[in-house]
């Protein structure tokens, strides 16, 4: 698409604004570039770059910016990535000790946020569904019953089931004496997968209350254990004078970390993907990242991918520094997993 005059002239505008966090002008093209073009010649190329959408012109100043799809362009085609050393690595790999796994993980969240001066993220790994051990149903009213689980841990939980009919204490009880003599160890999901056809030994006035207790059921023990994150370094984004410009959309950033769910969209790609992702202002998804850039990798255990590594910053970041940093972060906390 681009001649490599244009390539050059390109990679040079965005890594100065990259560095310096101002429009970039012809003089300093000029000057960066290592091409003896004339300053006319410079802003030909300029028009052109800019008018195929790869940079923009700020209304208060004669230089350039680079545009989320000059961003794209340089991240796929011309950016050098910068090797870290093998001190930085050294480094890294003292700083995850396979004791417990949470503190692998964050461990690998303060790191990334460390060393990037963005916000540094992991998914923990999703553990299974528990096992319950016990249930009890008790009636709250008329059409209202308390399921009451106990987990293989002992932990307990408690949801109010909405039945279509009343339901008498000895149908409650002979219901409950149903799963915990015929699935008790098990989790809800397995039961569910089971229990269709031996749910005909009861009454089939039964039936709707065993639904209804399966998914409240398989429903409170997910929670406890559904996919999370950890998230560090949030503050520096304050740092970031893109970001900082606009206090309404950073609290919309700082919400959004919050909230988790729309952000566990992004990341859960990653785990779905081999190597690193980039996702750079709206492709996202997100309105919220639309001004910010999302590097993740995957990692995994004995070559299951488990989880996401992740650094979330403004478009204007070092990416040839922070992809290597969040590709071998993947890498070393794959490996302590691996060997706790």
């Amino acid at each position: 698409m681009l001649d490599r005059r244009a390539q050059i002239l390109l990679k040079t505008l965005i890594e100065r604004y990259i560095a310096e966090g101002e429009p970039v002008g012809s003089r300093a093209l000029s000057k960066f570039s290592g091409l003896d073009l004339s300053p006319a010649t410079i802003r030909n190329v300029m028009a052109d770059l800019e008018e195929l959408g790869f940079i923009a012109s700020p209304h208060t100043s004669a230089g350039r910016i680079p545009t989320p799809r000059g961003y794209r362009f340089f991240v796929d085609s011309l950016l050098t990535i910068k090797p870290l050393d093998q001190v930085e690595i050294s480094q890294l790999e003292g700083s995850f000790h396979p004791e417990h796994p949470q503190k692998l993980i964050s461990s690998a969240s303060q790191l990334l946020s460390e060393l990037t001066h963005f916000a540094g993220v992991v998914v923990a790994p999703k553990r299974k569904s528990p096992a319950f051990r016990h249930i009890e149903f008790l009636s709250l009213s008329e059409k209202r019953v308390l399921l009451i689980i106990v987990t293989a841990e002992g932990d307990v939980q408690n949801r109010i089931l909405f039945t279509d009919r009343a339901h008498s204490p000895s149908e409650l009880t002979s219901a409950a004496n149903f799963l915990n003599e015929n699935y008790a160890g098990m989790s809800f999901e397995q039961i569910r997968g089971r229990i269709q056809n031996e749910l005909r030994q009861l009454r089939e006035n039964m039936m709707g209350l065993m639904t209804a207790a399966l998914a409240a059921g398989d429903a409170a023990l997910s929670e406890s254990t559904s996919e999370n994150y950890v998230i560090s370094g949030e503050k520096n984004l304050l740092d970031s004078a893109e970001l900082s410009s606009n206090m309404s959309r950073l609290r919309e950033l700082f919400d959004l970390f919050e909230r988790k769910t729309l952000l566990m969209r992004i990341l859960d790609v990653s785990t779905r993907a081999q190597g690193v992702q980039i996702f750079i202002g709206g492709e996202s998804g997100i309105a919220t990242l639309d001004e910010c850039s999302v590097v993740t990798a995957p990692y995994e255990v004995d070559g299951q991918i488990i989880g996401t590594v992740g650094v979330i910053g403004p478009t204007r970041m070092a990416y040839e520094r922070v992809i290597p940093i969040v590709d071998i972060t993947a890498k070393l906390l794959s490996s302590a997993l691996s060997n706790h």
